[in-house]
């Protein structure tokens, strides 16, 4: 009797290590990499009736097979191909988009990480501004562009920023040069032609213009690293970049540097008394902006 009941414990302990390998090889896991979303074709905003073209692009060196996932915000879209084509669009047919590769493999299904967002804008109107999907920077010069629904020939075309008119020109394309932050806003435009002996005109709806600061100024911070290196401390200097080009920073003692610049924002000296400051550079841009001072054991 206690071997039979020792033996159907072995049996059923075998069953449930087979169970729980089972259940482990069927868990869904997600791979390393992120899916990269590209616009083949189409403009990020456009009328309705027009046609975008997505394709989901999966960086795996080793060329596996994988099936697609398509999302709008939230909602799963029934197509599983490569290309995603929002064709003949409707208003409500615009969102944000993402996709996600999928596997199927012995071990369970496998994913990669969903893609960063391509927002697309269905416009039904006749007339359309279209702006930079990127904030402008300060010092630089913004297109933007208004479009017509068909290709008549426009004598006029008014640009409004929060609804006074500032710019008017017979060409659909403004030049917003030298940006500051006063150009911040929202801009519509109003485009006139001739058809049948009449004078047609439409207006856009509202599209903002965002405009930020190449370098907002630097803050110092003073990090004590809590002992972990005796007689030192870690200077950062904080700052918001929005550019591309190759930034430096510099650090200050009583207004003399700390060493050369570097491309870290971050620097280990030694502790002594003073004034510290930070200074963060674009060569490129010419810009540069400096911290304000912070004093150290004064």
């Amino acid at each position: 009797m206690n071997r039979a009941i020792t033996m159907d414990t072995v049996i059923f302990l075998l069953v449930l290590s087979t169970l729980a390998q089972q259940v482990v090889c069927l868990v869904e896991t997600e791979t390393s990499y992120r899916a990269i979303l590209e616009k083949v074709s189409g403009d990020s905003k456009i009328f309705s009736g027009e046609t975008v073209r997505l394709k989901c692009v999966i960086p795996d060196v080793y060329m596996s097979t994988w099936s697609y996932l398509w999302y709008r915000g939230s909602e799963l879209l029934p197509q599983t191909e490569e290309y995603f084509v929002l064709w003949n669009a409707g208003v409500k047919d615009g969102g944000k988009f993402y996709c996600k590769g999928a596997r199927d493999t012995a071990v369970g299904n496998i994913y990669t990480l969903q893609s960063l967002p391509v927002e697309i804008s269905v416009d039904g109107g006749f007339a359309m501004l279209r702006v930079a999907p990127h904030p402008g920077l300060v010092g630089q010069t913004l297109k933007v562009t208004c479009h017509l629904r068909r290709n008549f020939p426009i004598h006029e075309v008014i640009l409004y920023k929060d609804g006074v008119e500032i710019m008017r020109q017979s060409s659909p394309q403004f030049d917003l040069i030298n940006l500051s932050l006063n150009n911040n806003g929202m801009y519509s435009c109003r485009a006139s032609w001739d058809a049948d002996g009449q004078t047609h005109s439409a207006v856009s709806a509202d599209t903002a213009v965002q405009i930020l600061e190449v370098l907002t100024q630097p803050v110092l911070e003073i990090d004590t690293n809590e002992g972990l290196t005796p007689g030192y401390f870690t200077l950062i200097c904080n700052t918001q970049y929005n550019a591309h080009a190759p930034i430096h920073y510099y650090f200050y003692r009583n207004n003399n540097r700390l060493g050369p610049a570097a491309s870290e924002n971050n620097n280990l000296v030694r502790q002594l008394p003073g004034l510290y400051e930070c200074k963060a550079r674009v060569p490129l841009l010419g810009v540069s902006m400096r911290s304000e001072p912070k004093s150290f054991k004064q």
